[in-house]
């Protein structure tokens, strides 16, 4: 992967990982309105879906930004993404729902495109020569 390839996938990482990391930062502060939120949707045992949900959104943007299993950490965030997309925002009819679904459905094209190409040269850890 030559330089300006390599920079270009650590500007994706960068701006992909921090809607996660946001998000799971905001999750921590606001622990019981998520809560309510999830049980809102029908949810149950809404605590430890949230606290996988922190782990994940946490551990996952982490792996992506530094390049540390760029793979493994965007891949956990797509298994992640799928069910919260169909499960969140799947009503149309509430205001904003389908600008969440496509954004949504842009994040995971976004981290397709790490699972793909690798975390680029500018990683904490690079495996067999790639990322």
């Amino acid at each position: 992967m030559d330089r300006l390839a390599s920079v270009g996938i650590l500007l994706s990482r960068i701006l992909l990982s921090g809607i996660f990391l946001f998000s799971g930062m905001s999750k921590i502060f606001a622990f019981s309105q998520t809560q309510a939120y999830m049980a809102g949707k029908g949810m149950h045992i809404t605590g430890v879906f949230l606290v996988l949900a922190i782990a994940v959104e946490i551990c996952g943007g982490l792996m992506v930004l530094l390049g540390y299993y760029p793979r493994l950490g965007a891949l956990a965030l797509i298994f992640f993404l799928i069910p919260t997309t169909a499960v969140f925002h799947r009503d149309f009819s509430a205001a904003g729902q389908a600008v969440q679904f496509a954004k949504n459905l842009a994040i995971l094209g976004g981290l397709l495109a790490i699972v793909s190409t690798g975390g680029g040269e500018f990683c904490i850890r690079r495996r067999g020569g790639s990322a």
